[in-house]
């Protein structure tokens, strides 16, 4: 079954837990080439949103079409198509980064795994690095490896949960940059951020969440702060 899509579809998404409500009648859209933004303070329901496009949480209600099609329908080859970088970075750090990528390569049963992995590492700036123990590693570096460990397996759809917290400014950068690659790949990005300055760089659109809802739906990220302040401080919630 071809489990590849171009384009996906989220609407009416709502996620409770027992009396709380994470999230509340959510309605957006995304396509290939893009890079787009989930803003909003913590509890804004962002993590649990990326969860359930990442098919790792069931909605309450609601829908997510991925290329016209939810995921009960296509089953688990949907998965490979999906990359997530969570908080979690989900290393093992006794193992070489080497060691690290070629492990989860065994767990999508990729083919060519070594040229994978020379790639990924070449792209992680970690190519002098590659048979050294990811403890020795700095966040950045780790950063950078959890990145293409989950772009190893070639994914349409690229999942971020805060991927800029605790970079220094040459990681940072280095992270927008690959970014910028995989938009002008035709991927579909979704970026979970509280760094404003570094989103109105390097986003194509902004969703700004708050209490589970929609507030706002920017097109334009030029001057995203103040925009961001507004919609997180007016009344009711924006279709």
């Amino acid at each position: 079954m071809n489990a590849d899509f171009q384009d996906l579809s989220i609407r009416e998404l709502s996620r409770s837990y027992g009396r709380r409500r994470a999230l509340s009648r959510v309605s957006m859209d995304c396509r290939g080439g893009e890079v787009v933004g989930l803003l909003g303070p913590n509890g804004a329901g962002k993590s649990t949103l990326l969860s359930i496009i990442a098919t790792l949480t069931a909605p309450t209600s609601g829908e997510v079409r991925y290329g016209g099609r939810l995921a009960s329908q296509m089953g688990a080859p949907l998965r490979s198509r999906i990359g997530v970088l969570s908080h979690d970075l989900h290393l093992y750090p006794e193992l070489t980064a080497r060691e690290n990528l070629r492990f989860f390569g065994g767990l999508y049963g990729l083919e060519s795994i070594d040229a994978r992995i020379v790639r990924a590492l070449d792209r992680a700036w970690l190519s002098d690095r590659a048979d050294d123990q990811v403890q020795s590693f700095s966040r950045g570096m780790r950063q950078r490896l959890a990145l293409e460990r989950a772009l190893l397996h070639d994914p349409r759809l690229l999942l971020l949960d805060e991927p800029f917290t605790g970079l220094d400014d040459a990681s940072t950068a280095s992270l927008m940059s690959r970014l910028k690659s995989l938009r002008e790949e035709g991927r579909i990005v979704l970026v979970a951020t509280h760094d404003l300055d570094i989103a109105e760089e390097v986003l194509d659109r902004a969703v700004v969440l708050r209490d589970g809802r929609i507030v706002g739906n920017e097109s334009d990220v030029s001057h995203l702060r103040r925009r961001y302040q507004a919609r997180i401080h007016q009344t009711g919630a924006v279709s």
